[in-house]
């Protein structure tokens, strides 16, 4: 695990909004894409440009504001804890331990559920990494967030932009923003960025049981309120050893 500060970030223009106080970093798969790197270590304990990828999305929540972040394990469960421990700095951490059973992004949800305390919180995978536009992006995305007319809001990027990503894109947008997901067609124009902002009633009342975060996107869909918004800045998906690299090298340039 690096031992590297954080490098500093760059100051954009602070956007006026009410924070969620809460984000949920989801740290518990196997990456079995990433092996074999992860034979040894849990997937966001691996480095890019020397920080770790868990330490990444841990210094995006604090530098956005948010004061608590939760974090879940599985995999190596001991070195994330560890990773957890050797942190420093403001931001309050609580831990999910899903060591007996591992419950994949919607089920991790539920069982952590006790531990957000808010009607709605950021929810952000641990293998997206991201560059800022003209603002910070959580706090563009919460600015964005409407609890009259949203149950979810999902970080979206173009395909064209979307680096590491070699899948069929996820959704379709409408001019308002409202998400439908790519279904027959071939491709959508818009790929999921691991972000996002959501209701807790989405998840009450599920039982603790793996399942994906889709349960919870199609009730949201069932009465139109899942949303999108699109990323305004730079996106990667690190999802295998070559990813690293490439990502490495793009960052290089900027």
């Amino acid at each position: 695990m690096s031992t590297r500060a954080a490098a500093p970030m760059r100051m954009r223009p602070r956007v006026e909004v009410t924070m969620p106080p809460v984000a949920m970093v989801l740290a518990a798969g196997l990456g079995k894409r990433m092996r074999p790197l992860t034979a040894t270590r849990p997937k966001p304990l691996i480095e890019v440009a020397g920080r770790t990828l868990l330490d990444r999305a841990l210094d995006r929540v604090e530098a956005a504001g948010i004061g608590t972040a939760v974090v879940n394990a599985h995999y190596f469960a001991d070195q994330i804890d560890a990773a957890l421990a050797s942190r420093s700095g403001p931001l309050e951490i609580r831990k999910s331990d899903e060591r007996t059973q591992l419950l994949e992004t919607g089920g991790g949800v539920v069982k952590a559920l006790p531990l957000l305390d808010a009607d709605h919180f950021f929810v952000a995978n641990a293998d997206n990494m991201w560059i800022d536009g003209s603002q910070d992006t959580l706090r563009l995305l919460a600015s964005r967030w409407n609890t009259q007319e949203m149950d979810a809001l999902l970080l979206l990027v173009p395909m064209a932009r979307a680096h590491g990503y070699d899948g069929r894109g996820d959704f379709h947008m409408d001019p308002w923003g409202k998400l439908r997901p790519r279904g027959d067609v071939r491709v959508a124009p818009f790929v999921f960025a691991g972000v996002q902002i959501i209701a807790r009633h989405l998840f009450e009342g599920e039982p603790v049981e793996p399942f994906s975060m889709w349960r919870a996107w199609n009730k949201a869909l069932a009465s139109g309120r899942l949303f999108g918004s699109v990323h305004q800045g730079i996106w990667f998906h690190v999802g295998t050893p070559a990813s690293i690299g490439a990502t490495e090298a793009l960052l290089g340039i900027l």
